[in-house]
């Protein structure tokens, strides 16, 4: 019962938004520009239209993996991701209001409030501007997403790394996503460019599907085909979570690739050894089971003298694995943003949204931006990418 009032109050505060939200479109696109006659009932219609599917849309494309499901799907979440861009535009045009408005009262402009047809023009020109503007960046953002990933090569110096290690190479795909709107097609592309970079392991870290194994089975296939010499590395996100963690588990060690929960493993690479370390999700212990984190139990017994790189999807797991002198970190999670502005909120809860940063002179940490998307098929300042990291000898001073 506690669940569905959850799942009851989730719905009803969610239409609230979306329902106040494209309020606020109509009055300053529809209403405010005093659209004439037939013009001014169609737009209405399609705004209300588009609030209803705004939350109709993403239930009715969970319930069928038909194509008619996926474009349904696509349609209602690249229309979630352009309605954003339309609040970002009409938040500006509202500053601009604002700041007529000052200007008119403290400093002596024109009185526009005293001015019908001047009022009508400055309304219909705000309104104008900011639906170019939203459709310029959602277009922008849209062909942005569904575009193959940027492989991004980044060298990482490691103080005191065995010369074996020098040119170690691992790929890292992270938040790909595999969903409704991200299948099958994508997925052997992003392989297709893993395998063809060579590398010497793959790290998988986090936030790879949305669904059910029994819905996504045929699109995740591909990963049974990475290709790498010391093999595919595994840890779950959050949306693991949310999707059947493990069930999800059990279907990866099919495919050949091998989670790490709260454990390490030891690679033999040219007589010199790499420890690589895997814990769950910061947040899988409210899921219940055996899940949750634990960097103290995946570290038990190992040498510390020995290289490492750790696994874990959420950056702010960075702090415990700089206690423990971990070289490299390896997360995900943030997309880097993924539709600005969002990177400046997420900077309020993870220490980096992106990139390769030193959080102590001895250990690294590199964020990927993401590998696919979430929600909106749409990027804005923050393309996703397939990250190839080179592992370069650095001196003990470095």
């Amino acid at each position: 019962m506690g669940r569905v009032l959850q799942m009851v109050l989730f719905f009803g505060v969610g239409s609230l938004l979306v329902a106040s939200v494209h309020r606020w479109l109509w009055l300053r696109l529809v209403r405010d520009p005093a659209l004439p006659g037939v013009l001014r009932h169609l737009a209405t219609g399609l705004i209300v239209g588009l609030a209803v599917f705004t939350v109709a849309g993403p239930a009715i494309a969970r319930m069928t993996r038909s194509d008619l499901g996926r474009t349904v799907a696509t349609a209602a979440f690249t229309w979630l991701g352009v309605l954003f861009v339309f609040m970002l535009a009409l938040s500006g045009a509202e500053l601009f209001r604002a700041a007529a408005g000052l200007w008119t009262r403290y400093l002596g402009g024109p009185d526009e409030a005293l001015d019908p047809e001047r009022r009508l023009f400055f309304a219909r020109a705000l309104g104008g501007g900011a639906s170019l503007g939203a459709v310029a960046a959602g277009a922008t953002a849209f062909r942005s997403a569904n575009k193959p990933p940027k492989q991004v090569e980044v060298e990482v110096p490691i103080r005191d790394l065995p010369a074996a290690l020098d040119g170690f190479r691992i790929v890292q795909i992270s938040d790909l996503h595999v969903s409704a709107t991200i299948t099958r097609p994508y997925v052997e592309e992003v392989v297709r460019m893993a395998n063809a970079a060579a590398p010497d392991m793959v790290a998988l870290t986090g936030d790879m599907m949305d669904g059910s194994v029994a819905m996504l089975r045929d699109d995740m296939a591909p990963i049974g085909t990475l290709q790498a010499r010391h093999g595919v590395f595994y840890v779950t996100g959050n949306h693991e979570y949310y999707s059947g963690a493990d069930a999800w588990l059990a279907h990866m060690r099919s495919l050949g690739v091998q989670p790490l929960r709260n454990e390490h493993v030891r690679l033999e690479h040219d007589g010199a050894a790499l420890d690589v370390i895997g814990v769950d999700d910061w947040t899988a212990g409210r899921f219940g089971g055996d899940h949750g984190p634990d960097l103290k139990r995946a570290t038990a017994d190992r040498d510390a003298t020995v290289k490492s790189v750790l696994l874990a999807h959420q950056p702010k797991q960075i702090a415990e694995a700089a206690e423990r002198e971990i070289d490299l970190t390896l997360s995900g999670h943030t997309h880097g943003g993924q539709i600005w502005p969002f990177g400046y909120l997420v900077k309020l809860v993870q220490p980096y949204v992106a990139g390769l940063h030193w959080h102590t002179a001895r250990s690294a940490i590199y964020v990927s931006r993401g590998t696919g998307y979430w929600g909106p098929p749409m990027r804005l300042g923050a393309q996703h990418e397939l990250t190839v990291l080179t592992l370069r000898r650095a001196g003990a001073n470095a």
